[in-house]
């Protein structure tokens, strides 16, 4: 028994896991450099993170060695359950920073939301696994997807949380691209998308969110307002230039310039201490966990499997280039964020459930 279990851990795949702790490892030393000199109280996030992390990794690593069957089995389930936590968020949800997000479970707060990520990408890819890989799929085939996602999209946006609501809809056009559509369909699903755009714009948002789209065309327009976040994280990333200021140096954290340094903004502060270099080598690490992820894809045994490593792949990718093209200027501040570097427990768990269930499909090869 003690080989099998050897023999198990020989052809266990640790890529996944490798990949998210060497970018947790420099995410939590760039969190403790952005808030050791807060009087704000958070002097001590980075240890959290770090017990988040262990949490992540725990509940990723148990859900490794299921079979990516039991996954296609209760997927819908699964959808249905965070579908009623989203729903429980509305009635019973904490309310914090002027939003209804979070689950009391004693200490903790868990934001349902996060985790509605992974049960949608579950719900989607047997829903898509149902017919052949190489056949287009049709406007109409299309529907069903479309209120798998709407309804969490819905439930989220009202809370309000646009940015995630919005993340959904992305990760399911990610997966529908890579599912396969006639050219004449993707045409019909932009005119609409447009089309929709507009309306949401004009009767769906709220004023707050309007402003941030007008501060991202003109941030200087508000600068003491609604521009000023991302004026300050431009700031600070100008100021990091080719090799940056050196570690815990960052003048736009230590002197409190930058709000939310600790979340939606650590790649504002990793950029000034660490620079352009410093930078690039964080997206190399990124872009080597998304090549990883469409290698897996190509390579398992089911289109269950396949589609599903696309959507996980999706959930991390936006992340990082939204929260990234955000805190550069080149997209309004949406309050997504980096993936493994900013603060946040149910944020952290969601990675460490996709990376878990990543792992899984490749061990799947070899284990199962």
């Amino acid at each position: 028994m003690f080989n099998d279990t050897m023999d198990t851990f020989k052809r266990y795949d640790y890529t996944f896991f490798g990949g998210m702790f060497a970018i947790f490892a420099i995410g939590v030393t760039n969190l403790y450099s952005a808030t050791h000199a807060d009087r704000a109280g958070l002097q001590e996030l980075y240890m959290y993170q770090a017990v988040w992390f262990c949490i992540a990794l725990s509940v990723g690593f148990a859900l490794s060695f299921i079979s990516s069957k039991t996954f296609f089995r209760y997927s819908y389930i699964i959808f249905i359950g965070n579908v009623f936590l989203l729903v429980l968020v509305l009635l019973l949800g904490k309310i914090g920073m002027g939003a209804q997000r979070w689950l009391a479970i004693g200490p903790f707060r868990l934001q349902p939301s996060e985790l509605m990520k992974i049960s949608t990408v579950l719900a989607l890819s047997r829903w898509f696994a149902r017919s052949g890989p190489d056949r287009e799929l049709t406007i109409k085939e299309l529907l069903v997807p479309l209120l798998i996602v709407m309804v969490p999209a819905v439930l989220v946006i009202v809370q309000p949380d646009l940015g995630t609501g919005m993340l959904l809809i992305l990760i399911l056009a990610v997966m529908v691209f890579y599912r396969k559509l006639s050219w004449k369909s993707i045409w019909i699903i932009v005119v609409i998308a447009i089309m929709c755009g507009g309306v949401m714009y004009k009767y769906g948002l709220k004023e707050y969110q309007r402003k941030r789209i007008i501060t991202f065309i003109d941030p200087h327009a508000d600068a003491k307002g609604s521009g000023y976040n991302a004026i300050q994280s431009e700031i600070a990333i100008g100021s990091g230039r080719l090799l940056g200021k050196g570690y815990m140096k960052s003048s736009q954290g230590a002197l409190a310039f930058l709000p939310e340094n600790h979340t939606d903004f650590v790649f504002s502060i990793f950029n000034e201490e660490h620079g352009f270099i410093g930078a690039l080598f964080l997206i190399s690490l990124y872009l080597i966990l998304f090549f990883r992820y469409i290698w897996l894809a190509t390579s398992v045994q089911h289109f269950f499997e396949s589609v599903a490593t696309i959507g996980f792949m999706a959930i991390i990718f936006w992340h990082t280039f939204i929260n990234m093209c955000m805190v550069t200027g080149l997209m309004p501040v949406v309050g997504i964020p980096l993936p493994m570097m900013s603060y946040g427990g149910s944020s952290m768990l969601t990675f460490g459930i996709v990376t878990g269930i990543a792992t899984s499909f490749s061990n799947s090869k070899n284990l199962f």
